[in-house]
């Protein structure tokens, strides 16, 4: 496994495949707020390409022409945050999108805990650590914990995706799932807009 830090942009050329693992991270949990510092991709073939955002300028336009390919599906875990980050400081609308926490809340219904060390463990048998989440993504230099940490997220995604597949085809969910996917990018620009929490579906 080897995990590639490029300053400022993906290299030209580099070619992640039709599937691609992506996480990001930011200066907070707020996305239209807190800036974001570093985005993570993988192919699933055990190397990651995690690229350190100039956030005076976001000029980043290999990274926004691949988050903004609508043949290539990106994999997320928590995508509603991540999409809306990369509207807000990116200015690109993420599609197509797979996000392996609403798999899991809609085939995993035995459980509540959804979180990426919970699922990760149960599917892939692996245990993450998630020591360095809280701490200075903004910082001109990462540490290699840091980097450690943020390849982590997007390693086994490839795996999740596949195993919760399995799983919604077996609960008769998967179309569900997908549409779930397909409105993710507006949930997210609704996150922008002012809506994070308020139901508009809702008749109150």
């Amino acid at each position: 496994m080897t995990n590639h830090l490029h300053k400022g942009d993906l290299p030209e050329g580099l070619d992640l495949g039709p599937v691609v693992a992506v996480d990001s991270e930011t200066m907070g949990l707020i996305p239209y707020r807190d800036p974001l510092c570093l985005v993570q991709l993988s192919a699933g073939d055990g190397d990651t390409h995690l690229v350190q955002l100039d956030r005076n300028t976001y000029d980043a336009p290999r990274l926004k022409a691949l988050l903004s390919d609508t043949n290539t599906l990106k994999i997320f875990h928590f995508a509603r945050f991540d999409v809306a980050a990369f509207q807000q400081w990116l200015g690109v609308v993420t599609t197509p999108v797979y996000c392996t926490k609403i798999a899991s809340k809609l085939c995993r219904t035995y459980t509540d805990r959804h979180g990426l060390k919970d699922v990760t463990r149960e599917l892939a048998g692996v245990d993450l650590s998630k020591q360095q989440q809280s701490s200075d993504w903004g910082a001109e230099t990462l540490s290699a914990a840091q980097i450690e940490y943020a390849a982590s997220d997007v390693l086994h995604l490839h795996l999740l995706r596949e195993k919760l597949n399995e799983m919604l085809a077996r609960e008769g969910r998967t179309a569900l799932a997908q549409a779930c996917f397909d409105f993710l990018p507006i949930r997210s620009a609704l996150d922008i807009a002012g809506w994070p929490e308020t139901d508009i579906f809702a008749h109150s």
